[in-house]
């Protein structure tokens, strides 16, 4: 979806302009801005699950 065609229920202005508080966070949603900590979470996730698989299958074999 684009935001173009939006126009903000708070201040009557299309959402792509940004006019107000309300059109910046419907933007950010629309357009998915979760920024670095998103990714730095993610990645933060699958080193932890890729560590943990690693002790499971190290303490499957090792012993």
């Amino acid at each position: 979806m684009c935001c173009e065609q939006l126009v903000c229920a708070s201040c009557a202005r299309p959402v792509a302009e940004a006019g107000c508080s309300v059109c910046r966070a419907a933007r950010a949603e629309i357009h998915g801005t979760g920024g670095p900590a998103l990714n730095l979470a993610l990645i933060a996730v699958i080193v932890t699950a890729l560590l943990a698989t690693a002790a499971v299958l190290y303490g499957r074999f090792a012993g």
